[in-house]
């Protein structure tokens, strides 16, 4: 089995080498840069399974540099941010970060959320394709359509997809979506599950503010409409 690499791209020395130190005794290889130039030259030359990025860095922004690696690449990608105000936790996750954790934390949190980031969910049902009125969802070819034609979807969409289909018509709560799809250790709140809602349904909803395929079940959580 390959080991799982992990950028770490973070400007305060000491906890980059205590966020090494941690992840390589749990068995990851790290790299780390300190700085955000270094760390997206450091991510385009080698193969990363994980980024963890600091928001406030020198010279090139988080933001910046996290935009940078979503317009080549799904990995999974985890901002670490001492801003802890909804509006500058939902802007990360916005340029396509995958999680977050706020400063300070705990390196035993820190490698729970690593793990749950990098786990594939096991769905419930083993049918192939999965469908919904005008969407397919092939999990095979990891592909999804609507309409025939092809959606792209980050792999936290596809999941999130790829459940609500299993659980068509039927409510999904939004501790069995984080659970499922981000993982049991699952430390975060659930801002990190609307956004990535709101993503989807602007990429299969005819109009984002008014869904018609992804349902909110206000209080609860989310379902698939039966169509």
């Amino acid at each position: 089995m390959t080991t799982d690499r992990v950028l770490v791209v973070e400007d305060e020395s000491t906890l980059a080498a205590s966020v090494r130190f941690h992840l390589e005794r749990e068995g990851f290889e790290v790299d780390v840069a300190l700085d955000g130039a270094q760390g997206l030259e450091l991510f385009r030359a080698r193969r990363h399974d994980m980024v963890l990025l600091d928001l406030m860095l020198p010279g090139m922004p988080g933001m910046d540099v996290c935009r940078h690696i979503r317009a080549t690449s799904d990995v999974p990608v985890i901002m670490l941010t001492a801003k802890d105000s909804e509006a500058d936790i939902v802007a990360g996750l916005e340029v396509g970060a995958d999680d977050y954790v706020t400063k300070p934390f705990s390196m035993r949190e820190l490698i729970a959320r690593v793990r749950a980031n990098l786990r594939r969910p096991v769905s419930a049902k083993e049918d192939e394709v999965l469908t919904a009125g005008p969407l397919t969802l092939d999990r095979v070819r990891h592909e999804v359509r609507l309409e025939g034609r092809e959606v792209e979807l980050r792999p936290k969409e596809f999941a999130l997809l790829e459940l609500l289909l299993v659980e068509r018509g039927r409510l999904v709560t939004r501790s069995a979506l984080l659970e499922t799809v981000w993982g049991p250790e699952f430390y975060g709140d659930s801002k990190t599950l609307d956004v990535h809602i709101r993503r989807l349904r602007a990429k299969i909803e005819k109009s984002p503010h008014r869904p018609e395929l992804i349902l909110t079940v206000r209080g609860f959580g989310y379902k698939l409409a039966d169509v």
